[in-house]
């Protein structure tokens, strides 16, 4: 723990934001460095990993260890993260063109693994950063000011794809609610196992039909409607995870937000111990690989097997 207390301003650094005044952006980084705040995690503790888009520059504005890495490929980097070193904390950010359309292939498969980390999905509709192109999550038939054309292609829905792949902490949220975000990201990093919000994002500059006032008037909780989300054993999670599907299906005049699914099951770093007795005991990231400038390891014999 901090011998301090901790303040917003040690989660922040001194790089300029660039992104556009009104962005959702800002909304998902002031909740960010608040959850922080409130959970306490040592700066040293925590791993940030970003993509390429307007959402993945937010590495760059958060005072901890920040990795930014290629076009759809945050979430892989995070797992690889979290296995190398199961004692960090590891978030990973991406827009919705990231997640859900270069990276979708290592969305699905993720959800296979379980492994202990927070995915931050910024959901606005478009590729804000490449002059607002229609994103895998923007609706069939839609035409924001910076189309020339209606969409003609249909839309991912993260939620439902979120379930379906094996997140075991599905939710929505919203950038401009930072109380409700907040709270949702303090509880995706409580979480045991793999974490994913999908965070409703109006981007001001390029999409005009998916805004903040189109939200506000949208948007309700379901929690406060009377979903409870936990699933404690396999058999309240096959029933839970078919109604969180048919929830996650509504989007209209009602769009629901709050936690879809939280499944409290076997982690991967669990089965990994399994397999690897050391594992989460030797820190494999700080083994030293040579003493007296000698190697520790003869690797002559694995180096002859690749001639």
């Amino acid at each position: 723990m901090l011998s301090s207390p901790v303040k917003p301003q040690n989660y922040k650094t001194d790089v300029e934001i660039d992104w556009c005044p009104g962005c959702g952006d800002f909304g998902i980084l002031n909740a960010l460095i608040l959850a922080l705040q409130e959970l306490k995690i040592p700066n040293q503790n925590v791993v940030l990993t970003g993509g390429i888009g307007c959402s993945s520059k937010i590495p760059h504005y958060v005072n901890v260890n920040a990795f930014h890495s290629l076009h759809g490929r945050s979430l892989v980097h995070a797992e690889a993260v979290k296995i190398a070193n199961p004692d960090l904390e590891v978030i990973s950010a991406a827009g919705d063109g990231d997640a859900l359309g270069i990276g979708s292939a290592h969305f699905v498969a993720a959800g296979r693994r379980n492994v202990d980390l927070t995915y931050m999905i910024f959901d606005n509709g478009v590729y804000g950063l490449t002059k607002g192109q229609a994103s895998p999550t923007l609706p069939f038939g839609e035409m924001p000011k910076s189309l020339e054309t209606e969409n003609i292609k249909f839309p991912v829905n993260p939620i439902f794809l979120g379930l379906a792949s094996g997140f075991t902490f599905v939710a929505r949220s919203y950038s401009y609610n930072i109380k409700h975000l907040k709270e949702t990201i303090i509880r995706a990093i409580r979480h045991r196992g793999l974490a994913m919000i999908d965070i409703m994002q109006p981007c001001v500059t390029y999409n005009n039909i998916n805004t903040k006032e189109y939200y506000d008037g949208r948007l309700y909780d379901i929690e406060k409607e009377g979903w409870n989300p936990l699933a404690e054993n396999e058999n309240e999670y096959r029933e839970k995870v078919g109604q969180a599907v048919i929830k996650s299906l509504e989007w209209g005049d009602r769009i629901p937000m709050g936690v879809f699914i939280e499944y409290k099951t076997e982690t991967y770093d669990q089965k990994l111990k399994r397999l690897i007795p050391d594992y989460g005991v030797r820190n494999y990231v700080f083994d030293p690989i040579e003493k007296n400038g000698k190697p520790l390891q003869d690797i002559t014999e694995m180096m002859q097997s690749f001639l």
